[in-house]
């Protein structure tokens, strides 16, 4: 199970990983002797200087992989203010902002995460052909957060159009409530990569986006024991398919992400000799 990497979304919010005071610039090299992946949350609200992008390649390992978020505008996100000329511009600064992690081979994809109001239509679907098209070879996954996706009479058809155009379909664990989700569908799109995402199962948070404290309840949950099994078997049918698969654990609202991180870790019995020495012992 060697081609399994489990993390976290950000580096920056996990303080068990970290000793008291420890300074926001060293913490991703300590996060990356606990873990072999991330999720790069900062891109999506802000194009990133280079001098950014390559401080994390200096302080991550040589086999460490980035699953690096597309701007907001460029996932629809941002809907207003947001013209043509605009949007194209973005595209090609987020290019050029994380080419760097594609020439050391730490870029393990751009992760397009497409809101709720982004159904099942065909101008969709060519606004993500666009976008593969864009990005050539470099890996991109998509994540769907209506369910019109998955429904009955379009499943197969959204799993066919995004193995024809070479996107790694996200697979998800989250809320089953109204439109604004979709169901765990395990399945590998794309043959040499393939992405896990854990955004808890709330359902009195997830749709609580109009609070002032949706942050705080939004993603609070902690998966049990029985709930890692049953995913770990999952992931290891994934694993199966895919020549590696990232697991990322986004349900850190109240800060369950990196406990769950490590139990998933321990229940597949992985292990990862290529971690940040700091932190070896962990293991």
């Amino acid at each position: 199970m060697g081609n399994v990497l489990v993390g976290v979304t950000g580096w920056g919010d996990h303080d068990v990983l970290y000793p008291a005071g420890t300074r926001p610039g060293d913490k991703l090299s300590l996060y990356a002797g606990h873990f072999p992946t991330v999720e790069v949350d900062a891109t999506f609200y802000a194009i990133q200087p280079k001098k950014n992008v390559e401080a994390w390649i200096d302080q991550t390992p040589e086999h460490f992989r980035f699953v690096v978020k597309a701007h907001q505008s460029m996932t629809g996100h941002k809907r207003q203010g947001q013209g043509e000329r605009s949007t194209a511009h973005v595209f090609k600064a987020f290019r050029e902002s994380i080419q760097p992690l594609v020439e050391t081979n730490k870029l393990g994809m751009v992760l397009f995460q497409f809101p709720p109001w982004v159904d099942f239509q065909e101008k969709y679907t060519t606004y993500i052909r666009k976008c593969r098209q864009f990005f050539g070879e470099w890996p991109l996954a998509v994540e769907f957060r209506h369910k019109s996706w998955f429904a009955s009479e379009n499943r197969q058809v959204t799993l066919d159009f995004l193995q024809r155009e070479g996107i790694i379909h996200v697979v998800c664990d989250e809320p089953q409530m109204g439109d604004g989700c979709v169901p765990i569908v395990p399945v590998v799109t794309v043959r040499d990569k393939s992405l896990v995402r854990f955004h808890g199962r709330n359902r009195a948070g997830w749709q609580n986006t109009g609070q002032p404290n949706w942050r705080k309840v939004r993603y609070h949950y902690r998966y049990s024991r029985e709930e890692l099994n049953e995913w770990a078997l999952r992931i290891q049918d994934i694993a199966s398919q895919a020549e590696e698969v990232i697991v990322l654990f986004n349900n850190n609202s109240q800060g369950d992400a990196v406990p769950n991180a490590r139990e998933l870790i321990d229940i597949m019995g992985l292990r990862y000799d290529s971690l940040a020495p700091r932190q070896m012992e962990w293991f």
